[in-house]
C-alpha cells in the first residue's frame, strides 16, 4: 500500500508546471496561441478541483492539454470557431507577476538582438560595462583606449538600444 501524497496548492502546481505545458503545446500549436491554451487548461483544472484531489498533478494536466488538443483539432475541422467562453465570477484569475513575466522575456530578447547588432567595438565596451560591471577607467586600461572611446561607444550603445525599444513600442 502506498502513502497518501500531500497535496500541493494551486500556485505551487502552477509555477512547477507552467513553463513545461508551454513547451509542450508551443510545438503543436501557434506559439502565440500556446499561453491562451495554458490558461486553459489551468482553468479546467481549477474548475475540477484537481488541486486538491489529484495525486498526480504532472499527469492530470497533461491529460487536460491533450484532451483539450483533441477538441482544438474537432472544432477545426467542423469548420466552426474556437473560442473559451469568459466567465468573470468562475474563471481563476492570472496572476500579475505572469504578465510581468512576459513582458520581461520580450523585453530581454529585444536587449539581446540588439547587443548582438552592435557594431564590435561597440558591442564589447557595453558588454563589458554593463554585464562585467568594469569600469569605464578599468576598461580603457584593458583595451588599450582612451575614456573619451569607451564613452563614446557607451554613447552609442544606449542610443541602439533606446531606438529598439522606441521601435518596439
Amino acid at each position: 500500500m502506498t502513502a497518501p501524497v500531500p497535496a500541493a496548492s494551486f500556485d505551487d502546481i502552477y509555477h512547477t508546471e507552467y513553463r513545461r505545458l508551454l513547451r509542450k503545446l508551443r510545438r503543436r500549436v501557434d506559439p502565440d496561441e500556446a499561453p491562451d491554451l495554458v490558461q486553459e487548461i489551468f482553468t479546467r483544472f481549477l474548475r475540477s478541483g484537481g488541486p486538491g484531489r489529484a495525486h498526480n498533478p504532472a499527469a492530470y494536466l497533461s491529460r487536460i492539454a491533450r484532451n483539450l488538443l483533441i477538441d482544438r483539432a474537432r472544432r477545426k475541422r467542423q469548420g466552426r470557431p474556437i473560442f473559451f467562453p469568459f466567465e468573470e465570477d468562475r474563471d481563476a484569475a492570472v496572476p500579475p507577476e505572469q504578465t510581468w513575466r512576459i513582458e520581461a522575456a520580450d523585453m530581454l530578447r529585444l536587449y539581446r538582438r540588439t547587443v548582438r547588432a552592435m557594431p564590435p567595438k561597440t558591442r564589447r565596451v557595453f558588454v563589458m560595462r554593463r554585464v562585467k560591471r568594469m569600469s569605464c577607467k578599468e576598461i580603457a586600461a584593458r583595451l588599450g583606449i582612451s575614456l573619451a572611446t569607451v564613452d563614446y561607444h557607451m554613447v552609442q550603445a544606449l542610443a541602439r538600444c533606446r531606438a529598439a525599444v522606441a521601435a518596439q513600442c
